[in-house]
């Protein structure tokens, strides 16, 4: 992988997430999580509770599904910042910063989550860290008309030859290992209503990119990982992109 990554004057993220998941010492509680807002409450004035919500089936061999019942309980809190742009995630279970359209660079965006960060250890001490990740989430204004997705996106779903090629809707799913950093991707595509007034249609490209492995909170290790995501979430995204499409970014 390069460490030389094109930057786009006008990128088509519409929102970008760190996410560090933990392990907590038994005695920090919600309670101590919400003190997290004393420190960041001029930036991040309005918290919200997180809920987990949790259910599911039980096959059983010679009898019929068990329908688990749903349940749900709050696991943090979210602080938004008064603008709606940014997030900051305190649970029990990890943290994460989310960051909204516009997004200017990955300077910017890892320096204030790591600061964000520093806070949350020294609030909640995990004892360990479990899995690091990064996700970013592209809306990709395709202009209308145009006859194959490939004009744009290179990573698209396929129909076969004698099928009608006409699309109303998709939902992909691809999980890409990266044996070299011990790591996954997984690329989801959609697209959305097409807006006829604009004449686009709005293709969903979602690139989530995580290393599971046991950090030491304090350590540096943490964000060279998340670097080397960095990087193989560019490399996916530049080479699912057409010369064309990233004009579209210009």
């Amino acid at each position: 992988m390069t460490q030389n990554v094109t930057s786009f004057p006008n990128p088509p993220i519409t929102e970008a997430l760190l996410d560090i998941r933990v392990n907590l010492p038994k005695e920090i509680t919600l309670d101590t999580l919400a003190t997290f807002q004393g420190e960041i409450k001029e930036r991040f004035p309005t918290k919200k509770e997180k809920y987990k919500w949790e259910g599911g089936v039980q096959f059983q061999a010679g009898g019929a599904p068990k329908i688990i019942p749903s349940s749900s309980g709050t696991i943090g809190y979210l602080f938004h910042a008064a603008d709606g742009k940014k997030i900051v995630q305190a649970r029990l279970d990890g943290y994460t910063f989310n960051k909204l359209k516009p997004y200017t660079n990955w300077e910017e965006f890892h320096s204030e989550a790591k600061e964000l960060w520093e806070i949350y250890l020294k609030i909640a001490k995990p004892v360990n860290v479990t899995r690091v990740a990064l996700r970013y989430i592209n809306r990709i204004e395709i202009p209308l008309p145009f006859k194959d997705f490939k004009e744009y996106i290179l990573t698209v779903p396929e129909i076969g030859d004698n099928i009608p090629s006409a699309l109303s809707g998709f939902f992909t799913r691809l999980i890409i290992p990266n044996p070299d950093i011990q790591a996954d991707a997984v690329i989801t595509e959609t697209m959305e209503k097409i807006d006829d007034k604009a004449k686009v249609l709005p293709f969903i490209f979602d690139i989530d990119v995580s290393r599971k492995y046991v950090f030491e909170p304090q350590s540096d290790e943490i964000w060279q990982t998340l670097n080397k995501l960095r990087e193989f979430k560019n490399q996916i995204f530049l080479n699912s992109m057409t010369e064309k499409a990233k004009e579209l970014f210009k």
